[in-house]
């Protein structure tokens, strides 16, 4: 299948139970984005709990998207713009509050970078403040307190009988007006009523024009469920318990096993092939490196040859207006980095080791010059490129080589 949209659950998903992303996992992801796959976090958490998150992934840069509160908010990473949100009416938050006293289960929602909670010492509500590095702010007259309309509450107790039979009870008596869900063995979670993963991913997919079958989901949890369905392709993890995993169309590695860069691998990127790869693309997501301060576009990529272009500019100029040396390297690592990188196995990834370049000529201020990388040596460890630069006209400026090692994800 040609993948579009990766959507991924987060916690028990994308991260191992040290609550980090692994560095395969980093690097599979990362370089899928560069392929022109867009990458979609979809969770429970709060959207200030998966920012970090988002960060690391590079999502502004690549036009990826945060699903929040099991599909009650979905954001633009590139610029924080709310795409899609629903609310609980304000409303209903007194009677909300009445059943959670009643029966002595703390009550939680999100607002910021904060909870606010009637029972700030609940080690679960601490707990949820701590892995998404939010306050805790106690309100014993909760429902007085919040002046908002909040996407989602949070129903705390051990008490998996009693939080097991108010569930049962809203589902009848809060039916078209709310919708109720276990999240975990402790957590009773109130959404607006038609809101999971999969009716935002549909919203979503809907404003990107990409169908069903371009999309990959995966993820551990019931609240999954919908999603892996919806999906294209639909993965569990193989930490998943077994009814999640027999609505999934294959199971990967536990999260532990990094198993969202094992599928990613072996679905996504073994399918990357220097003809699919859009230059159009490539280019606008450089926009943010050392490439787009320089000016640097590729212009063709095949197995083993890769070119490009730089302007000879107040970027890449010295004082008296002729091409940078420093900057034609760059312009050469640029042309051999891109070509090893798709050529790689998809366990492996590219470091640049060495570059060495011979200066022959001069290019002036206002040209345009253009690389030329052919790879010289394929080995199993390493890549050796030369790469020719030239001036408009055809002068050869510059032959550098430079040297990539592959190293294996672990």
């Amino acid at each position: 299948m040609k993948c579009k949209l990766l959507v991924l659950d987060v916690d028990g998903t994308l991260l191992n139970d040290a609550k980090e992303i692994s560095k395969r996992t980093l690097v599979a992801l990362l370089k899928a984005q560069q392929m022109g796959v867009r990458i979609v976090l979809a969770s429970g958490r709060p959207v200030y709990g998966v920012m970090p998150l988002a960060r690391q992934l590079e999502l502004e840069h690549y036009d990826g998207f945060i699903v929040s509160y099991n599909g009650g908010q979905i954001i633009r990473a590139k610029d924080n713009s709310i795409v899609f949100e629903r609310y609980i009416n304000a409303d209903l938050l007194p009677y909300l509050e009445k059943k959670a006293r009643k029966n002595n289960f703390a009550l939680f929602t999100y607002k910021g970078d904060n909870i606010i909670t009637n029972m700030p010492d609940n080690e679960h509500v601490r707990h949820e403040a701590f892995i998404n590095k939010m306050g805790v702010v106690c309100e014993t007259e909760f429902s007085e307190a919040i002046d908002f309309s909040p996407t989602q509450c949070v129903l705390v107790s051990d008490d998996e009988e009693a939080l097991s039979g108010l569930e049962q009870h809203w589902r009848k008596r809060l039916n078209g007006t709310l919708d109720v869900f276990r999240s975990e063995d402790y957590f009773l979670e109130v959404v607006p009523c038609g809101i999971d993963k999969a009716s935002a991913l549909a919203t979503l997919l809907d404003l990107l024009k990409i169908s069903r079958e371009e999309i990959i989901a995966i993820g551990d949890g019931v609240c999954d469920v919908t999603m892996i369905q919806q999906a294209g392709m639909g993965i569990a993890m193989g930490n998943a318990q077994d009814s999640v995993k027999a609505c999934a169309d294959m199971v990967t590695g536990s999260n532990e096993e990094d198993g969202v860069a094992d599928a990613v691998e072996k679905i996504i990127l073994t399918e990357i092939r220097p003809s699919t790869i859009s230059l159009d693309l490539l280019n606008a997501q450089s926009h943010h490196t050392l490439m787009g301060n320089l000016g640097i576009q590729y212009t063709y990529i095949s197995e083993g040859r890769v070119e490009a272009t730089m302007p000879v500019d107040e970027r890449t100029r010295q004082p008296f207006g002729i091409l940078h040396g420093g900057a034609t390297l760059a312009l050469a690592e640029t042309v051999a980095g891109i070509g090893s990188m798709v050529m790689c196995q998809p366990d492996e990834f590219v470091v640049g080791m060495q570059v060495s370049g011979s200066h022959i000529s001069s290019a002036h201020e206002g040209d345009t010059v253009r690389a030329v990388g052919t790879v010289i040596h394929k080995g199993r460890s390493s890549d050796v490129w030369n790469v020719d630069i030239f001036t408009s006209t055809n002068k050869l400026v510059s032959s550098v080589r430079v040297v990539n090692s592959l190293m294996k994800k672990r």
